[in-house]
């Protein structure tokens, strides 16, 4: 049964940053493009932010460009969402999944409040 489990969400002030990390088990997680989503209240989840199996090409939402990086560790089976200058906007539960998506894999998610 594939499992990931997110942390690193916070309070944080706008302008500031954070790192939020993914860990998965069960699977063979090195094979999986995986994905960062995120779903902020009253609206549907979209996707941040993807990553291939080998970690050699990322994609992001025009929202989070520039700002945003994905990364992992395949060593440690673990995915990275590196968050700087964040806004009020980025405020959601955030999630990692395959890309495309599992419905059965969603985990609990990781909150981030942008506010000050």
């Amino acid at each position: 049964q594939v499992q990931f489990v997110e942390s690193g969400g916070g309070l944080v002030q706008p302008g500031g940053s954070l790192r939020l990390s993914c860990a998965a088990s069960g699977g063979i997680f090195r094979l999986y493009v995986m994905g960062w989503y995120r779903q902020a209240p009253g609206k549907q989840r979209e996707k941040v932010a993807t990553i291939t199996a080998g970690g050699s090409t990322t994609t992001y939402a025009d929202s989070v460009k520039g700002r945003f990086t994905i990364s992992r560790d395949n060593a440690k089976n673990t995915v990275y969402l590196q968050m700087n200058s964040l806004e009020p906007e980025d405020t959601a539960v955030y999630y990692c999944n395959r890309d495309p998506y599992f419905r059965s894999y969603w985990g609990q998610g990781t909150q981030v409040t942008v506010s000050s």
